[in-house]
């Protein structure tokens, strides 16, 4: 029996933390987009980055022929085979735009494996200029050259100039992905507005941090409204900044971030020493 493929990931090994965050990037994307993020955190945690299948360096892998149908389940579980691999502890969880609909998924199936969560440029819900793109990229997805697509959707998402950067390392990496892993992917879309209304309505009281930017016209209003349903869930909302926050403005992301998972532990650490 051949030994079976699983993602492609990189660690960073701290000398003596236990402690894991684990990083999960949007479509089209990459485990690079966390670059900004790795000198900061490795300083006290043990970092876990993965490519998703058919991304980055995963899409050379022979696993890129997946025959199981691309569902958020299916592609948690390409996470989960990655985690028991490793053996890695109950995480934190990070993830960028679609990433973070996967954190949530991993936390709705396997939940004793995450400690918190920290949502960047989260996906709460598509509103309806984000519809209208899914139901149109749908339509000619077959037809159009994907890049055309990726193109004016990361356009729409981030639209500012001083969104270019974040813009162009998505485009960056979207042009590794062939046309038939794009549609594989972009199919996904249409169960993500169920998927996230089954998440509203379900509260998995899981610490969960999302830090979104102000100029994230798409996702932001839908983040405010589900912070006020969910009682262990907050939001941070950084000043003149997009979609991809961690990009954009990584200094205040990474102090919000390195905070929130710092205080997570001390919390936990003051729980056990009151049950003991």
């Amino acid at each position: 029996m051949t030994k079976k493929e699983i993602l492609y990931y990189k660690t960073y090994e701290h000398p003596t933390s236990k402690e894991w965050v684990v990083f999960i990037h949007g479509a089209g994307g990459s485990s690079s987009i966390w670059y900004k993020q790795i000198r900061e955190f490795k300083e006290d945690f043990n970092l876990l980055l993965i490519d998703l299948r058919g991304h980055g360096k995963s899409a050379n892998s022979i696993k890129n022929l997946w025959n199981d149908k691309y569902t958020f389940p299916n592609v948690t579980k390409d996470i989960i085979e990655v985690l028991d691999h490793l053996n890695i502890p109950p995480a934190h969880i990070m993830g960028v735009s679609l990433g973070t609909i996967l954190a949530r998924q991993l936390a709705e199936m396997e939940p004793e494996r995450v400690k918190s969560m920290i949502m960047a440029g989260a996906i709460t819900r598509l509103n309806f200029t984000s519809r209208i793109l899914v139901f149109l990229g749908n339509t000619f997805k077959s037809v159009l050259p994907y890049m055309w697509l990726y193109s004016l959707f990361a356009f729409i998402i981030m639209p500012r100039g001083h969104h270019a950067e974040s813009r162009n390392l998505f485009i960056r990496e979207a042009k590794r992905l062939c046309q038939k892993e794009f549609i594989r992917w972009f199919k996904l879309t249409k169960d993500i507005n169920p998927l996230l209304k089954y998440f509203k309505e379900k509260d998995l009281s899981i610490p969960t941090l999302y830090i979104m930017g102000e100029e994230d016209v798409m996702f932001l209003a839908s983040v405010r409204n589900i912070v006020k349903d969910q009682k262990k869930s907050f939001l941070k909302v950084i000043e003149a900044c997009g979609h991809v926050v961690n990009v954009e403005q990584p200094e205040v992301f990474n102090k919000l971030s390195l905070d929130w998972l710092k205080n997570q532990n001390n919390s936990l650490q003051n729980s056990l020493e009151h049950t003991q």
